[in-house]
């Protein structure tokens, strides 16, 4: 059976979209790992009150943090973000699954 110039097309964009989809998912999930991470830390932050020693790497050096709220601050600012370009993903994530179950049904009609 040949298959039409549309369905080669359809099949194509449909493995095209899976392999987006799963660089997509990959990027989430490291996203998320460092949005636990950075939870993590903040906690750690807190727990070390305004009078803890917390030491801050930067590059190959670690300095340490007399403004503890600022690098607080600092953290949840970097939550932020991170939470940001997580739900982005989910929506590029939605997008492309839509996508691609429409193309199923295309080809299924087919």
């Amino acid at each position: 059976m040949e298959l039409s110039p549309k369905m080669q097309n359809d099949i194509m964009e449909a493995q095209q979209l899976q392999q987006q989809l799963q660089s997509i998912t990959t990027q989430k999930y490291q996203l998320e790992t460092q949005l636990r991470e950075m939870e993590i830390t903040i906690e750690e932050v807190e727990k070390a009150g305004p009078d803890g020693v917390i030491y801050k790497n930067v590059g190959n050096l670690s300095f340490r943090v007399k403004d503890i709220e600022a690098l607080k601050n600092e953290l949840l600012e970097k939550k932020e973000t991170l939470e940001v370009r997580i739900k982005s993903m989910e929506r590029q994530e939605k997008s492309i699954k839509e996508k691609y179950s429409a193309i199923q049904q295309r080809l299924m009609k087919k």
